[in-house]
């Protein structure tokens, strides 16, 4: 019998290994068990050329704009990446589309014989070898990986590459990946493999040296942003931002100025990375013109990153979950909102996140403080949360369990000229934009994600949102 839509997702969300369970396999299992499952499945991933991206932050971001200078080149590619933000559809794309309802359940179907012989793989290994079975099916001809977690042991790092990068890196999944940036680099730098090119962001010198020593162990040519390649800013205002790039042995391409719609500072570091590893793309001979890449920049989103969703009051969402991505958002708040009369802080966390680092970074900014807790079980109790302000700041801070709650009491109170900033975990932001999406001042595309929000196969969320259609006759 085939399966609804809701019962394909049920059965891949029913592989989800949470606490302690997840710590053993993630140090013990190792990659064997995916091997065998792609063994089982004629292995989809070795008809693949791939870009492989791993890293703490910016690595959903450098692999959007990698996947839309590949496409604006004439490419037909795959995405995929993780968490999703409101619809498991959005992990797994071809051409920027969001895979199908019916081809998720078709996938589903074509994997359940392996994963009956394989016993019980995580949700992360099946999602990634039905990603492996799509792009194989559709014949992409890019198909680019962002890592799930780490990357040594990572569920995608059975593929080789045509060249991978890595991404700025800091502290995070500290009980996974190790308690030093050594440890974590270590990790991360396990994506580095004989013959492949590797494009690194710039890194504080601890991770830094880690991925020199690994690049160099392996023989592998490195490409280093901020060495090898430099950047710099031009310009920027809410709508986007302008910049330089341009690698040493080229200084005339410093001439060139590339825009992008993503905003803050990291997203150039970001765009430079991608810049780099397009240009030894092309010197191994993939044809990619400066139109494609232009174009490419100029159009790549990822929502829920430093994203505007209202500018009078400006209302801000990024989806920063440790204390150096909260670090980049405080940046980027000074420089693009200087002159607000207000701010109010939205803010929720995962409880395994470090939540005093970030609250002691943002709380500063802010005049108002409104604690919340979104739908997903890693979810810190605002009740909680509250505790791990900083003392000063808990006599601005106010507690709205419900996400709908919060945005609320935030915007009814917010005068034109104030910022509202909801950041902490993309499970908050993801809750804010859906809640959005059902307002009438929300100036989202139709075809925006929100509107796809998917209750099925995550039972922290309680309703779907109101679809496309509904919000308009309102």
């Amino acid at each position: 019998m085939t399966l609804t839509y809701q019962e394909a997702l049920d059965y891949i969300h029913k592989y989800v290994h949470y606490g302690r369970r997840a710590q053993t396999e993630h140090r013990s299992i190792g990659l064997e068990r995916m091997h065998h499952l792609l063994d089982l499945l004629d292995n989809p991933q070795a008809r693949l050329h791939t870009v492989h991206i791993a890293g703490s932050k910016g690595k959903g971001s450098t692999a959007a704009i990698t996947e839309a200078i590949l496409r604006a080149a004439g490419y037909k590619t795959g995405l995929y990446t993780s968490p999703h933000l409101h619809t498991f559809r959005e992990r797994i794309r071809i051409n920027g589309q969001l895979i199908s309802r019916p081809e998720v359940i078709q996938l589903a179907e074509e994997l359940k014989p392996a994963i009956e012989k394989i016993g019980n793989p995580s949700t992360f290994e099946l999602i990634t070898a039905m990603a492996f079975l799509h792009f194989a099916h559709q014949n992409v001809d890019w198909a680019i990986l962002e890592v799930g977690l780490g990357g040594r042991l990572d569920a995608t790092n059975v593929v080789q590459p045509d060249i991978c990068a890595i991404t700025s890196l800091s502290y995070e999944h500290t009980d996974l990946l190790g308690h030093t940036l050594s440890l974590i680099a270590w990790q991360k730098a396990g994506i580095i493999k004989a013959g492949v090119p590797v494009v690194i962001a710039p890194q504080v010198n601890e991770a830094r040296r880690v991925l020199l020593k690994v690049a160099d162990d392996t023989g592998v040519e490195l490409i280093e942003v901020g060495q090898q390649w430099r950047f710099e800013p031009v310009a920027h205002d809410l709508n986007g931002q302008t910049f330089r790039a341009w690698p040493l042995t080229a200084p005339e391409e410093a001439n060139k100025i590339h825009r992008i719609r993503l905003l803050g500072t990291h997203q150039l570091v970001n765009a430079t990375t991608v810049l780099a590893l397009t240009n030894r793309l092309r010197q191994k001979g993939t044809t990619i013109p400066d139109n494609a890449i232009e174009q490419g920049l100029e159009t790549a989103l990822w929502p829920g990153r430093l994203e505007i969703l209202s500018e009078k009051p400006a209302l801000v969402v990024d989806s920063a979950h440790n204390r150096d991505s909260a670090e980049k958002l405080y940046s980027a708040l000074c420089e693009w909102f200087p002159r607000h009369e207000h701010m109010t802080l939205i803010f929720g966390a995962s409880r395994d996140k470090n939540i005093s680092g970030m609250l002691k970074v943002l709380s500063p900014l802010a005049d108002r403080i409104i604690i919340t807790q979104s739908y997903h079980p890693r979810a810190a109790a605002a009740a909680g949360l509250i505790q791990q302000l900083p003392a000063a700041a808990r006599e601005c801070a106010e507690i709205y369990p419900e996400i709908p709650e919060a945005l609320t009491a935030a915007w009814t109170t917010a005068g034109k000229n104030d910022l509202i900033c909801v950041t902490g975990s993309i499970f908050v932001v993801a809750g804010v934009r859906e809640t959005w999406a059902r307002w009438p001042e929300a100036t989202l595309s139709l075809d925006d994600w929100a509107y796809s929000a998917e209750p099925i196969g995550m039972p922290w969320r309680k309703e779907p949102v109101k679809p496309a259609m509904e919000r308009i006759l309102i």
